[in-house]
């Protein structure tokens, strides 16, 4: 008996209209990265909100938006039907106002967050169309971009430095990140490549229980569920020790 195809992704909407642009998101994925940009901001002795919701918004457009737009316009991975032209144009607006932000705070702020900016914009663009034979796109590069990235400018920006915490949170994010592409990588390739699975398990005291594309998916999906709840949740508390 034939059993329905399973989404691209776990938070992935049916698909169609508004429901691929959501989808196109990542939301929990966005919400967990973006999650490290306010615990390099809410690591700085004071929390520079005029400092942070700029920060945040860059890397929205960044990650949340530009990447995702190029991921998808290269392979198809989500199997949206976004135009590549909205692709595209989504893509280069985001990730242009996102420099523009970054630029602005290095023409205000502090210079050398000019120096963020170049990284971020190539890391966004040569990550995401795996440029230089896809040497940018493992899962060490994922966890310095998408991980320790975040935490560092975040936190130059609100201080114009890097101390000992900052580099500390930047280490969380990318042992975090890591553990995020490690589990991510046989989840995708479950849901986007392998077209069925078959077979048992078979316990010493006798049981035996199928072996399908939901067994192996079901425990690496709960740990990412609950790794981007949890960093979620520790970007809020950071923020509240600060407002306490």
């Amino acid at each position: 008996m034939a059993t329905e195809a399973p989404r691209p992704a776990f938070y992935a909407l049916s698909a169609g209209g508004w429901r691929d642009y959501v989808t196109l998101l990542h939301p929990p994925y966005t919400a967990w990265h973006l999650a490290y940009v306010v615990i390099g901001a809410a690591l700085a002795p004071e929390l520079r909100v005029g400092r942070l919701l700029p920060t945040l918004l860059a890397f929205f457009l960044a990650v949340g938006i530009a990447a995702h737009a190029l991921d998808e316009l290269r392979g198809r991975p989500l199997g949206t039907a976004v135009p590549a032209s909205v692709l595209a144009a989504l893509a280069t607006i985001s990730l242009a106002g996102a420099a523009a932000i970054g630029i602005y705070g290095a023409a205000t702020v502090n210079a050398w967050l000019a120096v963020f900016v170049l990284v971020g914009v190539f890391a966004t663009v040569a990550y995401n169309l795996e440029l230089f034979g896809g040497l940018v796109h493992g899962d060490v590069a994922f966890a310095l971009f998408w991980g320790a990235f975040p935490v560092l400018t975040a936190y130059f920006a609100a201080t114009g430095t890097i101390r000992d915490e900052a580099v500390g949170g930047a280490l969380f994010a990318l042992a975090s990140s890591y553990a995020q592409r490690r589990l991510s990588t046989p989840v995708r390739d479950l849901r986007r490549r392998v077209a069925r699975v078959s077979g048992t398990i078979e316990r010493r005291d006798g049981s035996v229980e199928p072996l399908d594309e939901r067994t192996l998916l079901r425990p690496a999906e709960a740990a990412l569920r609950t790794l981007a709840a949890a960093v979620v949740v520790l970007a809020v508390s950071l923020v509240m020790m600060h407002t306490a």
